[in-house]
């Protein structure tokens, strides 16, 4: 037993940014829009689960590459290397999808909070949520907060739990998850959207490779990229995305039967996502279902906070890092806590919030295209990559969510504009 412990102790010792990243990938947005897919649809897009894994963890392990084999962030390798029309073009597509993100997420926690504790207002919960992050990121080393962020990713396990308190169709489930289901209409191709743009998320793409970065500097000042750096990161971003793609899937599993089946196809807000579980599949899916919006958001804002931060500085360039102290990055954190308020001020508008996750969702799946098509361009640069520019198979999989995505959401916009005329 003792030398289980010991090996479990030196694996998650082992695990790197890539779970964090896989986590934060389910943040409130992610489950308002897998939950709106099962509510909505049942078990149809159930294959998405199984589409969406190997792209996301395509697109990330050449982020996280670009970071290793530069030192420098996504957008700091833009600035050093593209022309500026380009690194300005990534701040317009990226600033306003990431500010509604993590405020749509302050208001998911906020309501949840009220839910598990009826007697206090979501408002209240909402501000002291943001405050705590606030503090929380500001006044921790990277290390910490790095440690901190993984072991809050357990909370992750309890979307496992879930489907397994409500009887399930097993047939239905396997059909489902294998064969893809296609349906020409605007609401399922914007769930389609929303799940693409959700899973394979922009601004993931900046986190991982300044993270990587990050992750360098607390290994070793100089440190030598070869195979073996590059094979590990590779594992430990599958690794990451491999739990993100298992909690999309039974989120969708748990809302496509539960709450499909009890005829409840329309979510309006996060807690009745909740509050649909209880009467149908018991307490204690509702209340872990609760718990992992809470738990998500905390893995979430500060990925997202930061990625911003790390844009901005990196673009006009200021001194960043999770790794300095508040007075030797005041720009870096100041950023953070200027996407924080902007977030929180988003809950006084009046969008309900799983209305403003899944507009997140959806820009996220219109602006995906061209930032993918940007990573793949100096991916492929030998100025940039030097010997470690990508192998065929990446770049195959590259296109292939390059097309996926572009396609998606050229079909949703034509839909859409069709109606209206």
């Amino acid at each position: 037993m003792k030398n289980l412990i010991s090996k479990f102790a030196k694996s998650w010792k082992k695990i790197g940014p890539g779970l964090v990243t896989g986590a934060s990938d389910d943040d409130p947005s992610g489950i308002a829009t897998y939950s709106q897919a099962g509510a909505a649809f049942g078990l149809l897009t159930l294959w998405t689960a199984i589409v969406a894994f190997p792209l996301m963890a395509i697109i990330q392990q050449m982020c996280a590459k670009i970071g290793l084999i530069t030192s420098q962030g996504l957008t700091g390798t833009l600035k050093k290397y593209y022309p500026r029309p380009v690194l300005y073009l990534v701040l317009l597509l990226s600033f306003p999808a990431i500010v509604m993100n993590i405020g749509a997420d302050i208001a998911a926690m906020g309501a949840v909070g009220n839910l598990i504790f009826p007697s206090i207002d979501a408002n209240y919960f909402s501000v002291v949520f943001t405050f705590i992050l606030l503090s929380l990121i500001i006044y921790l080393p990277y290390q910490r907060i790095a440690f901190f962020l993984k072991y809050l990713c357990i909370v992750m396990l309890v979307y496992f739990i879930v489907p397994f308190l409500y009887k399930q169709d097993v047939y239905a489930i396997v059909k489902n998850t294998l064969i893809p289901t296609i349906r020409l209409d605007k609401d399922y191709l914007a769930i389609l959207v929303g799940i693409l743009g959700t899973t394979i998320s922009p601004y993931l793409f900046f986190w991982q490779a300044s993270v990587e970065v990050e992750e360098m500097k607390k290994k070793r000042k100089h440190l030598i990229v070869n195979k073996k750096i590059i094979s590990l990161m590779v594992q430990d971003i599958d690794f990451g995305m491999t739990v993100s793609g298992f909690v999309m899937y039974f989120i969708i599993l748990t809302t496509g039967t539960v709450l499909y089946e009890g005829g409840i196809h329309q979510i309006d807000t996060v807690e009745q996502a909740a509050i649909a579980l209880k009467p149908l599949a018991g307490e204690l899916a509702y209340f872990l279902f609760a718990i992992g919006v809470i738990g998500t958001g905390f893995i979430a804002i500060p990925v997202l906070s930061g990625s911003l931060s790390y844009i901005f500085t990196e673009t006009f360039g200021w001194e960043q890092g999770l790794d300095k102290k508040f007075h030797e990055a005041k720009g870096f954190y100041m950023i953070i806590a200027i996407s924080l308020i902007l977030g929180l001020s988003l809950n006084y508008v009046g969008i309900s919030p799983v209305k403003a996750l899944i507009y997140t969702a959806v820009l996220y799946g219109i602006t995906a295209p061209p930032l993918i098509a940007i990573i793949l361009h100096i991916s492929n640069n030998k100025k940039i990559m030097g010997e470690h520019v990508n192998n065929a198979f990446t770049n195959v999989m590259g296109i292939i969510a390059l097309f996926i995505t572009a396609l998606a959401s050229l079909v949703l916009l034509y839909v859409y504009f069709s109606e209206l005329f």
